[in-house]
């Protein structure tokens, strides 16, 4: 995600020092039941990090936690392996009509399953196993009375309806006040959704710890569309309706998750190491479809310095907000100068490979997703620019005491000033630091080593920097302790 939070009172210049087009400069930031029968599973266990080799569903597995930021969202008893998803809107009526299929796993031994679903969604009937399940409904609690057992894998079809509204956001921040489903006074639609907020349009383990494959069929009036993560596979038009659907090969955390209807133009091109891209614009807009065409040249300076891109298939989606999300492989970007500029687009793209490829496993160390990406980011705007990274930094420095004041430590911030610069811009700082006590090749080599280490799975603090220490040599608690933990910010070197 962008940093706009309430605390970001930087200038322009400060922000994004390296634009080059006038248009960049964004405006000042505001800051009983019969049970279903399981399949077997060869699996023990759940891993966190898939074993070597995994394919097809196995490639999804997690061990879901309990979240020490928001408890109440997602339950650590299911493992999500697998989405597919039906959905009509029809944005005359504004009724969205879906169908679920969900296969996860049981990663514990009980008498119901919990799942996250919006209280403005009706449901019609819930399946398993062939045969009609008993749940309740309450709030945004799903809780379905099929006894389950740990290791086994089952499969849910949830039949829903209803009017979609977004849920309050935990957060000051003026360009997240409401998270997940969004719809226009036309009646288009889009999401997003961070720490949470998929639940508004599906039912869903709402974590991160949780990630899951995902395939969406969505419907809409022509001359509409229905835009959504991974790869299109097929686009068909009848009775004067639009059905697109699309796979997501590789498991996504539900925040990754993105879906966007209205009338979009898609536009299709390649970076320079052959990353297939397409860019889902509005067409009578064709200024964002000009900005947008810049994430190709994004793509080809963060794989200079992180590796191979880690997915299939790069875009952008630019929608009615004031926001970006770095949702896994279609970024949705918000019509503004701002969130469609340069610095923008290198940010949400270092998420594909820090928060997308690796997701934390719990929201209290977002600071491994915001801190990597912002530095990178402020890498590209000093380069730009034409002035040392450390002077980057200084200016950043200038404005960090005061977010950690507002919203806390980066890594033990007030719950409810989620995203604030605080996870940010400490984080960006520390790696600096760190860059300079080992050195320009460690770090590098670090910073493009972990996101494959820990391929399509999940992670925690304590796993993130025991293997940064050991893969730098060197003892850096101390230091971390202080960027990450500390009500004061640290005196830099």
């Amino acid at each position: 995600m962008a940093a706009r939070g309430s605390a970001l009172v930087l200038a322009g210049a400060l922000l994004l020092a390296g634009c080059t087009e006038a248009d960049d400069q964004p405006s000042q930031p505001s800051a009983a039941p019969a049970p279903a029968t399981p399949s077997s599973s060869s699996a023990s266990s759940a891993p966190t990090t898939p074993s070597p080799g995994a394919s097809g569903r196995d490639l999804a597995l997690s061990q879901p936690v309990e979240d020490s930021v928001y408890p109440d969202m997602g339950d650590p008893g299911v493992d999500a392996l697998h989405y597919d998803l039906t959905l009509d809107w029809d944005p005359g009526s504004r009724t969205l009509t879906g169908r679920e299929v969900l296969t996860f796993r049981a990663a514990d031994t009980a008498e119901t399953v919990r799942l996250d679903l919006g209280p403005d969604l009706e449901v019609k009937q819930v399946r398993a196993g062939g045969e009609e399940v008993a749940h309740e409904h309450t709030g945004k609690d799903l809780v379905v009375a099929l006894p389950v057992e740990r290791d086994e894998r089952y499969r849910l079809r949830i039949d829903y309806a209803g009017t979609p509204r977004p849920t309050e956001a935990p957060s000051t921040r003026l360009d997240m006040e409401a998270l997940g489903w969004h719809t226009t006074p036309d009646g288009e639609t889009w999401t997003m959704q961070e720490p949470y907020g998929a639940h508004t349009w599906y039912a869903v383990n709402d974590q991160p710890a949780d990630k899951a494959l995902y395939d969406f069929t969505v419907t809409v009036p022509s001359p509409w569309v229905g835009v959504a993560n991974g790869e299109l596979t097929s686009r068909t038009e009848a009775d004067g309706l639009t059905t697109t659907t699309w796979h997501l090969a590789e498991p996504a955390s539900s925040y990754l998750v993105t879906l966007a209807t209205g009338e979009l133009e898609m536009t299709e091109a390649s970076s320079a190491s052959g990353v297939p891209l397409t860019y889902w614009t509005p067409v009578d807009e064709p200024r964002w479809l000009r900005r947008v065409q810049r994430t190709g040249a994004a793509l080809d300076w963060l794989e200079e310095r992180l590796g191979p891109y880690p997915f299939d298939t790069a875009g952008v989606v630019v929608v009615d907000s004031e926001s970006g999300m770095e949702t896994q492989t279609l970024i949705t970007l918000g019509d503004t100068a701002y969130t469609t500029s340069m610095p923008v687009l290198v940010h949400e793209l270092a998420h594909h490979w820090y928060g997308n490829q690796v997701s934390p496993a719990d929201w209290r160390d977002v600071w491994m997703n915001e801190g990597m990406a912002m530095y990178l980011q402020g890498v590209w705007e000093a380069e730009a620019a034409g002035i040392p990274v450390a002077d980057q930094m200084d200016r950043w420095a200038v404005w960090e005491p005061q977010m950690r004041a507002e919203a806390g430590p980066p890594a033990a911030y007030d719950p409810q000033a989620f995203g604030e610069g605080n996870i940010y811009y400490g984080p960006a700082l520390m790696w600096h630091e760190v860059r300079g006590q080992v050195g320009d090749a460690a770090f590098w080599d670090m910073a493009r080593a972990w996101p494959a280490a820990r391929d399509n799975a999940n992670a925690t603090r304590e796993d993130y920097l025991a293997w940064v220490e050991e893969r730098l040599g060197t003892d850096l608690d101390a230091l971390t302790d202080a960027w990450l933990l500390d009500e004061s910010s640290p005196l830099r070197d």
